[in-house]
């Protein structure tokens, strides 16, 4: 999502001023690796749902899909909403493990009907963060406020769209065309695709902006705020391709 989590109001409601006079600060280098530990524990119970999915244990992945899906919902909810400090490194660490579980069974059934799939969308992933980030870096994209309420502006809507379709589910209704494998479908998920890239700008340019500013937990923070766009990206980047594939 076009991290709301990243919220500056967020960063300065916390600032501990006796931590910032002791050098125990927030950097970009810092943050990098948290998010890269962030996404070794995702992978971990992402491996272990791929694998009972693909090993025939069905039911046990469903049961640990729904316990992921549970849990990450609500690691969200207090790593957004609770008051930041040094259990941060924990409660992200639960989100990502949680995450995983989710991701790695709902991989695998994508990846069983459509071999390849999966490591095609971790690549397209891969390739869109370092492209942001070198577009982000080399300053060929800037992060202006113009810039920043568009993508807001159109995450949002992105997600008004998918709440809207989850309520009509329950009336056996379907948004005609955008979540098919229509031309118009697919049109839908690249723009998905190209404004969750962009939410990884935006990403980059508080972390850099708040590093030094904040305290040293925060470099949870920011690595779980990144994980979020990325979870999101990835996500989008499957669908796209599972699009892609169906029409052969």
């Amino acid at each position: 999502m076009a991290n709301p989590i990243l919220k500056e109001e967020v960063f300065s409601k916390n600032l501990n001023i006796n931590s910032l006079e002791l050098g125990h600060v927030m950097t970009s280098g810092g943050t990098l690796v948290k998010t890269c530990i962030l996404g070794l524990l995702l992978a971990l119970t992402f491996s272990y749902t791929w694998y009972l999915q693909i090993s025939g244990f069905a039911d046990k992945a469903g049961m640990l899909t729904m316990v992921g899906f549970a849990g990450s919902l609500i690691m969200v909810l207090i790593i957004s909403f609770a008051p930041k400090n040094n259990l941060l490194s924990l409660t992200t660490s639960l989100y990502a493990l949680f995450e995983g579980l989710l991701l790695g069974s709902f991989s695998a059934i994508a990846n069983k009907f459509y071999p390849g799939i999966v490591s095609q969308a971790v690549l397209g992933t891969i390739f869109a963060i370092f492209g942001m980030f070198l577009l982000y870096s080399s300053k060929i994209l800037r992060c202006t406020d113009t810039f920043r309420k568009v993508i807001y502006i159109s995450t949002f809507s992105v997600f008004g769209i998918y709440l809207t379709q989850l309520i009509l589910n329950f009336f056996h209704i379907t948004i005609p065309g955008i979540f098919s494998n229509s031309p118009v479908g697919i049109g839908f998920s690249v723009i998905v695709v190209a404004i969750a890239a962009f939410n990884l700008i935006i990403d980059f340019d508080f972390i850099d902006r708040f590093s030094g500013k904040a305290p040293k937990y925060f470099e949870w923070f920011g690595g779980f705020s990144l994980m979020v766009t990325i979870v999101w990206l990835y996500i989008e980047i499957l669908n796209l391709l599972m699009k892609l594939n169906s029409r052969r």
